[in-house]
């Protein structure tokens, strides 16, 4: 019972320590210039902050300046990289699975019943 106890404390104080690291890192990358996301998903870009008051302007298209709490930061918005994207299909010509074909040879018409009304 103690073994578990202990445990559980261990991991309640490394997960504390884990979340207090990232909260450096955050603030350490929350400049002017930097594009962020704040808690309520406004996206924008820093132009200045009060570090007396805990404020931030934020910019979030052109003209329109916001003022924040330096808290409500929730991330930075890093550019995503694109990868290339090639084209891998089957090397016998067959459909993947899944892939919809067209049974009906491109020459002739499907053949249609007319109903004897």
């Amino acid at each position: 019972m103690l073994a578990v106890l202990a445990v559980l404390i261990f991991f309640m104080f490394r997960n504390s320590r884990k979340r207090q690291a990232d909260a450096r890192e955050l603030q350490s990358k929350v400049q002017p210039g930097a594009k962020v996301m704040t808690n309520f998903g406004v996206f924008g870009t820093i132009l200045s902050m009060d570090e007396e008051e805990n404020q931030v302007l934020l910019e979030t298209s052109p003209g329109t300046v916001l003022t924040v709490h330096r808290q409500t930061i929730a991330r930075v918005v890093e550019p995503a990289e694109v990868e290339a994207v090639t084209e891998v299909g089957p090397a016998n010509g067959e459909p993947e699975f899944g892939e919809r074909v067209d049974d009906t040879p491109n020459d002739e018409a499907p053949e249609t019943k007319k109903s004897d009304d």
